[in-house]
Order: C-alpha cells, then structure tokens, then sequence
C-alpha cells in the first residue's frame, strides 16, 4: 500500500500545479496594457488629496491608505503582465500591432511615476523618508525611460505598421505623449534630494525640456481628435469617456507650471529666471485650467448622452480619474500662485468629483473580476 501511495502524492500535487499554472497563464490572456489606468487612477487620488486646500481629520492617512492601495495594485499589476508577457507574446505583439491598444503602453510609464510621486507626497508618514526617496527614484527612473521610449515608439508604430484611416482619431492617442508630461510634474519633487547646484538645475531644466516635448506633441494631436469629433459624430459607446483623456495633457501641464515655480523658488536657478517660472505658471496655467473646464463640460454633456443611449461600465471609465486628478493639482497650484480662493473651492470640487468617479469605476472594476468578464476574450 505504502508502494502504490508513494508514487500517487506527486502526481496530484504536479497535476495541481500544472492545472493553478495553465488558469493563471490563462487569465492573463486578455490583460492588456489598459489595466495600468487603474493604478494611476488611484494614486491620483492620494496625489491629489495631499495638497488640497482643505484641512480634513484623517484626510491624510485616508491619502496614504490609498497610495498604499496603488502601490499593492502596481506590484501585482507589474506581475500579471509579465505573465502575460511570457505565456502570450502572441497577443502582447498583436496588442503592439492594434492601433486601439498600442497607445495604452504609456499608461505604464504614468503608473510608476504616479506611485512614486505619492510615496514622497504621504508615503514617507509610513515609510519614512529614505524609503520615499529611495522608491520614488526608482520608479521615476522606470517611468520617465519608459514614458520617452513610448513616446517615440507607438508613433512611429501608428506610421510604419498601423493602418488608421481618418474617422479612428482617437483622444487614446495622446496616451503615450502625454507620459512625459507627468515626469516634468513629479520630477521636481525629486529636486531638493539632489546636491545642490548643477545636479539640482538639471533636473529642473530636464523636466522642463519633457514639458515642451509633451506639450508640443500634443498640440499637433488635439486638432486632430477635435476634427474627427466634429467630422464624424460622437465617439462609439464604449469609448465616450475617453474624451476626459484630453483633461491629462491640460491639467498635467498646468501642475508641472507650477511646481517649476515652487522649485525655482527656492534657489535651483539663478535670478531672473526663478521669478520668470512664477510668472509663467501663472499666465500659463489660467488660460489652460479655463480651456481645460470648457472640455470638462463638453465631455460631460457627451457622456451623458452615451449614458443615456445604455452605454455600460468597461475599463475605459477609468477616464474619468486620472485625467480629472491632474486637474485637481492643477487648481491647487493656480490657488498658491494666485492667491485666488475660487481656486482653492474649483480644486475641492474638482476633488470630489475625482472621488465619486473613482469609487464607482473601482467597484465596477472588482464586480467584473470576480465576475471574470473584464478578463474574458473581447466580443
């Protein structure tokens, strides 16, 4: 008996094994570069709320539980994608090839750089600030290479091997441009960890030449998205929310504006250009913030009548966090500069907003994993 059990053990725990193996391998099919947005669509709200103008009991940690929440989402993120890389190199070469997907692979560059940004923002209350630095610098490093390659790749990806005819423009498009953006707004948070003088203004002038690149680059796509709207009516169901995707580029820039001010301010550049920063983020960031509530509205309107003609939850929601995230920053900065409390009120409304939609697309999110219908083969 002892014979015939021996044998009969390893048998199962391999077949075990080999089956938890293959469902893994499996269930990662479908996970496609998209899934990212819901790392930075929390720790936007972390970011968010460690400088709003408000003074909330428990506002703090409740940020710091989140960033930790995003940081938890990122890991595991990471490693599902690179099962996804291993087991599916098929489907990762064809996601590269769709036109519809490729630009997503800038969301990753935005994940690392948003959680790295909240661990010097509130991470530090739990890990201390050697460890925030230590982390940030990693996942800044991470985040800019891979935000500048994709912003250089999946165009030339859209030119060489994509097939897009007119009626395509696609406001998924400035994914991938807008990455470098985000490295211009958190890298001066890494500033003042640096030696003093040229180390310092390297750094400050790097993210300022990544703001230029960004934010010409998405000046020549904007026309584009906004005449195939016009030209060939509203955006299918599904894709409607990414019309908040265009708030990213606005509010982003706007932040990055400012937090070149606050770090100029302090002595990383000589006169007069440390009073030119402050200047500019102001008569940059008011028109942009402006232009930038106008397309809130028009998205808004636009996805309420997706809404309302059944348009239902896909990950595409997770529009509605990010983008609206950077906005909220971006206010926060203008309420500093300016002085102006309707800032300070814009930022908290804007705040609010960002929460309920977070709430919602996170819970819509967990109803279909468990489900298994966001991982099932797209229809």
């Amino acid at each position: 008996m002892v014979t015939v059990a021996q044998p009969q053990a390893p048998q199962r725990t391999a077949t075990t094994a080999t089956t938890t193996g293959t469902h893994r391998a499996l269930a990662t099919r479908h996970l496609g570069p998209n899934w990212y947005a819901s790392v930075m669509g929390t720790a936007i709200i972390a970011n968010a709320g460690a400088t709003l103008p408000v003074h909330l009991p428990g506002l703090r940690t409740a940020c710091t539980a989140v960033w930790a929440l995003s940081l938890l989402m990122l890991v595991a993120l990471l490693g599902a994608r690179t099962l996804h890389w291993i087991h599916h190199r098929d489907q990762a070469r064809a996601h590269l090839l769709d036109p519809a997907v490729a630009p997503f692979y800038g969301c990753l560059s935005m994940a690392l750089l948003a959680v790295g940004a909240g661990a010097l923002l509130v991470g530090e209350d739990w890990i201390g600030t050697g460890a925030a630095v230590a982390l940030d610098t990693v996942l800044f490093a991470a985040g800019t290479a891979i935000g500048l390659a994709a912003a250089v790749a999946i165009p030339y990806l859209m030119v060489v091997k994509h097939r897009i005819e007119p009626g395509q423009a696609s406001p998924v498009w400035l994914l991938p441009v807008v990455a470098p953006m985000v490295s211009a707004a958190v890298g001066p948070l890494l500033v003042p960890h640096l030696p003093a003088g040229q180390p310092q203004e390297t750094l400050l002038f790097a993210c300022l030449a990544m703001f230029g690149l960004s934010l010409l680059t998405t000046l020549v796509m904007l026309p584009v998205i906004f005449a195939r709207l016009l030209t060939g009516g509203p955006l299918p169901l599904a894709l409607t929310p990414t019309l908040f995707l265009v708030l990213g580029p606005l509010g982003q820039s706007t932040t990055a504006a400012n937090k070149f001010a606050d770090t100029a301010a302090a002595g990383v550049v000589p006169a007069p250009y440390d009073q030119g920063f402050a200047v500019f983020a102001v008569l940059y960031g008011v028109p942009v913030m402006g232009f930038a509530l106008l397309w809130l509205a028009l998205a808004g309107a636009m996805v309420l009548r997706a809404r309302r003609k059944g348009m239902g939850f896909a990950m595409t929601w997770w529009a509605f966090t990010f983008p609206v995230g950077t906005c909220v920053t971006g206010a926060e900065g203008l309420a500093k500069h300016t002085g102006l409390a309707v800032y300070d009120w814009l930022a908290v409304a804007l705040f609010v907003l960002l929460v309920a939609a977070w709430a919602v697309a996170l819970t819509q999110t967990l109803r279909g994993l468990l489900s298994g219908k966001l991982l099932a083969a797209p229809r």
